[in-house]
């Protein structure tokens, strides 16, 4: 049973980071944005699928224009939504955003300006203070999202500090193979790896596990890519495997549901994680999902993790901002 959707409302974005294909502007120059009324319908198949989360994603997801309608209704079905904004937009939406993000992250990569300003190719690191103090003040309780990369782990510490001035959540992204061909350093695993252990941090440590296994196995593959996740494009299309390797774009029409349940499909889910493609896999957006149930060494491995953030997301956090 699929448990996240990852939802792309746009592939456009204002930014540039150079760690992320969708700094490639002209690539996808004339794209549209997921038409509102079809995300609208999809969104009450998903919850009959049994999807309990999901992430409103781009390109720059603040770029849809109608994200807090979108956001609105998927909560009113009971899902839990999340949004990673590098927050340029947030200060002109964040009144019509207040209560309808539950996992709001904002992008930031260094402490210092000029290095998160050149990393995400726009100047930004202000519009990010900014968006956490007006966040706060109308008592959202954002986190901060680190990406990890052999350029600026050692900035991690500088970043930490941001966020505990602010009494945020600090999650660690690490950097996966996809747009750069870049893993992370075996220094840079270590480091973030001992970081995790602070207060108020969170990092699967299965994700740096499965980096130090040399990634996915296709002949036994620990991606559910398929299973656990649902993929839509703003053209309304399935995308199968995944967003990062797809091959296929299974157009979904009226009915999500019955593109969900079909033969294509299910020949994609007995597949997942076994194509050639599928070695040395590291991709966080399928790896978190599929670490969800303590089916191997691995999600097992996971489960402390998610109770720490839980912990400092829903107990320690308010308890600070009180």
């Amino acid at each position: 049973m699929p448990i996240l959707c990852n939802y792309y409302l746009t592939y456009r974005c204002n930014a540039f980071c150079d760690f992320c294909h969708f700094g490639d502007h002209e690539a996808f120059r004339g794209t549209r944005h997921a038409a509102t009324e079809e995300v609208l319908r999809n969104l009450s198949d998903l919850r009959r699928l049994g999807v309990r989360f999901i992430d409103l994603t781009g390109g720059e997801p603040l770029l849809h224009p109608e994200l807090d309608v979108i956001a609105r209704e998927a909560k009113r079905l009971g899902m839990r939504t999340s949004v990673t904004t590098n927050g340029l937009l947030y200060p002109k939406y964040a009144e019509r955003l207040r209560g309808v993000v539950d996992l709001l992250h904002f992008s930031l990569d260094s402490a210092d300006p000029s290095t998160h300003d050149r990393l995400r190719g726009v100047p930004c690191f202000d519009a990010v203070m900014r968006s956490i103090g007006i966040a706060r003040d109308l008592g959202e309780t954002p986190d901060l999202l680190f990406t990890v990369t052999n350029e600026n782990f050692q900035d991690m510490e500088g970043v930490y500090e941001i966020a505990r001035e602010h009494g945020l959540v600090l999650l660690l992204n690490p950097i996966f193979s996809y747009f750069r061909e870049e893993g992370l350093s075996d220094e840079a695993l270590a480091f973030a790896e001992a970081f995790a252990k602070r207060k108020m941090v969170y990092l699967n440590p299965s994700f740096i596990t499965l980096r130090r296994l040399g990634g996915n196995d296709p002949a036994d593959p620990l991606c559910r890519a398929v299973s656990r996740v649902i993929v839509i494009s703003p053209q309304n299309e399935l995308l199968l495997p995944c967003y990062h390797l797809h091959f296929e774009k299974l157009p979904i029409g009226d009915s999500l549901y019955e593109a969900w349940s079909s033969e294509r499909v299910r020949w994609h889910r007995e597949r997942e994680g076994r194509h050639d493609f599928c070695h040395g896999c590291t991709i966080n957006c399928y790896f978190e999902p599929s670490f969800a149930f303590p089916t191997n060494r691995l999600s097992l491995a996971s489960v402390p993790s998610k109770i720490r953030y839980g912990f400092a997301k829903y107990v320690r956090q308010p308890l600070r901002r009180l």
